[in-house]
């Protein structure tokens, strides 16, 4: 009886420290994603009414050529943005791996960009990125005496600029690879260079192995994270020019925010959460052809 009563209080202190997690969760989490189901079949009005449509919504979100165009402009940067940004966070974090006099130093210089705002961070780049007395077109004037491009006034080139500002933010990854490093038993690398592995293969054959899980994380954070980029399309480009920027979300909030299409943009919103779900049970998939675990044969 008292072993019973114990597990019964036991379950008690369970829900209820749990409850400011599960409440949030239900109300901040399930409740608008519900919402947004309903209103993706329907069209809200601001008075509060709500008409039913029924696929009426879906229909429109095919045939609207700024959502391709939208999906593609956002593939772009994170198809080609992730990559680049997992080798230099594996890069970084490995020069940071060592036991060297004012590492710490060298470790927080590279994670403070990481805590700027993003509207903040934003500013700071249109700056950087201005190309008529931007800091990044005149170092490339001085050093090399290239003439930088238009960045974020180029449809070619507002994209490669938004990626290259998005290298500002990869102090969390390297902290990320770094622990991964760190966890490596350095046994392995004394017994491959006993076995004579030089350098190169000790990194191919006992680093990426073993930071294959931590690598896979980075991957999946990356890509859903790119995916609902946000604020950097917003503040400097709004989309342009000529929607060479145009992000899936940043069209999203128009339809939602600008044009008060909510059951449209509820739609937009659904189609943008099973690309994020089928890209993510891709690579999922994919994971054991490349992802090492000790425990796994």
């Amino acid at each position: 009886m008292f072993a019973l009563t114990r597990k019964r209080r036991e379950i008690l202190y369970f829900y209820l420290f749990a409850s400011p997690a599960l409440l949030g969760f239900l109300v901040l989490t399930i409740g608008p994603m519900a919402t947004s189901a309903i209103y993706s079949f329907a069209d809200p009005k601001l008075t509060g009414a709500i008409r039913f449509v029924g696929l009426q919504n879906y229909h429109r979100m095919f045939a609207d050529p700024l959502v391709g165009h939208s999906l593609l402009v956002t593939a772009y940067y994170t198809f080609v943005g992730v990559p680049i940004r997992l080798l230099m966070q594996l890069f970084f974090a490995i020069l940071l791996n060592r036991e060297i006099r004012g590492i710490n130093i060298f470790r927080s210089i590279l994670y403070l960009p990481s805590i700027v705002s993003g509207v903040a961070l934003a500013l700071v780049w249109m700056w950087l990125l201005n190309p008529a007395f931007g800091l990044v077109n005149y170092v490339l004037w001085a050093l090399f005496h290239i003439q930088g491009p238009g960045w974020l006034l180029d449809p070619q080139w507002v994209i490669p600029g938004l990626i290259i500002m998005s290298f500002w933010q990869i102090g969390p990854g390297i902290i990320i690879n770094l622990a991964g490093l760190q966890g490596i038993p350095q046994e392995l690398y004394e017994a491959g260079e006993i076995d004579g592995a030089t350098g190169w293969r000790r990194f191919i054959r006992i680093t990426l192995p073993l930071m294959s899980p931590v690598l896979f994380f980075n991957l999946i954070m990356g890509l859903v994270g790119n995916f609902q980029v946000f604020t950097q399309a917003y503040v400097m480009t709004d989309g342009g020019p000529s929607n060479a920027s145009l992000f899936f979300v940043l069209y999203l909030y128009r339809n939602a925010f600008q044009y008060f299409k909510m059951g449209y943009a509820s739609a937009l919103a659904w189609l943008l959460f099973f690309v994020i779900l089928a890209m993510t049970s891709v690579v999922l998939k994919s994971s054991p052809m490349w992802v090492y675990y000790e425990a796994r044969r």
